[in-house]
């Protein structure tokens, strides 16, 4: 089913009548070619792709709640790609790619927005820290930008900059980095 401005307007005025069920609620089959365990973000996104890039729809979602009933089902995610371990940064990198395509790809509104993302760091140490991942994250094809306390008053001029606990000394910028609404992903 694909949905428009229009089609809702227009099941908004018939009392939503129209709409068809989007998922089916088969009986199990005898025999899968994989089995999903867990219908969480993690497995409804491995069933997504498994169909979408490997044509593999003979695949079992399985779950002991209702599928999209755990964390992803009720909170709104950081979408981001500004990690440093070797593993961490690929996958995340890889994810943010997904989450750029995903509204088109489904058709659905899932509230990405990339607004940017700024960690502050509050010493010498954490700023070395932030340089080093900055760096990372630009040699693997992403973006970030090391803000000194100037650059991030421009951008977040609302902040306590001379708290006595945790000052402000900078922040790392992730540009491409936003959020999602990744429980309307799942639902």
């Amino acid at each position: 089913m694909r949905f428009s401005a229009l089609r809702i307007l227009q099941e908004g005025l018939t009392n939503n009548r129209g709409w068809r069920p989007h998922w089916r609620d088969p009986e199990p089959k005898g025999e899968y070619d994989i089995v999903v365990i867990g219908g969480g973000g993690h497995g409804l996104s491995t069933a997504y792709y498994l169909a979408k890039e490997h044509g593999l729809t003979n695949v079992a979602v399985l779950e002991k709640g209702y599928l999209g009933g755990g964390n992803v089902g009720r909170n709104t995610t950081i979408v981001r790609a500004n990690y440093f371990l070797p593993g961490n940064s690929e996958f995340y990198s890889h994810s943010l790619k997904l989450w750029e395509g995903l509204e088109q790809d489904l058709n659905y509104n899932v509230m990405h927005s990339q607004r940017g993302l700024i960690n502050l760091f509050h010493s010498d140490g954490q700023r070395d820290a932030f340089a080093r991942r900055g760096n990372a994250m630009e040699n693997q094809g992403d973006d970030a930008e090391l803000l000194d306390r100037e650059g991030v008053r421009r951008h977040l001029p609302y902040l306590d900059f001379d708290n006595v606990r945790f000052p402000i000394y900078g922040g790392l910028l992730h540009r491409r980095g936003g959020t999602a609404r990744h429980d309307a992903v799942a639902w």
